[in-house]
């Protein structure tokens, strides 16, 4: 069982900068995917990143490549993600959440455990 809680959602303007936190409990962190998901009005959930063993070999949704960077450190139990250059279209609900690390999960349904989610709004 993963319990995980975001932080570090807020308002931010356009080109501006946010770093996102989760902190997962348990002691088996390290055998988990980490991904981020995010959920804007209207629309559904979508990935954004996602990290597997170390940070080798992340996957970036094509539309935050080169703006967003996710990170974790197996040693506090947390995954990052770093987003920068933001833009009013990046407004959502994240969300971070953990999967079976073997099966490199990228689908909503392959992540099994949940946060409950972070605001992010970007002005124009």
């Amino acid at each position: 069982q993963v319990q995980l809680v975001e932080s570090g959602g807020g308002l931010v303007q356009a080109g501006g900068s946010l770093r996102l936190s989760c902190a997962a409990s348990g002691r088996t962190f390290s055998m988990y995917a980490m991904g981020w998901f995010r959920q804007a009005p209207g629309k559904e959930r979508e990935i954004v990143a996602a990290v597997y063993w170390g940070a080798d070999n992340p996957y970036y949704a094509d539309s935050v490549k080169g703006r967003f960077t996710i990170s974790r450190d197996n040693t506090e139990n947390t995954v990052s993600l770093q987003m920068g250059s933001l833009k009013p279209e990046d407004t959502a609900v994240y969300y971070c959440a953990a999967g079976p690390i073997n099966k490199r999960p990228l689908l909503e349904n392959e992540f099994d455990y949940w946060g409950q989610g972070t605001q992010v709004t970007v002005s124009s």
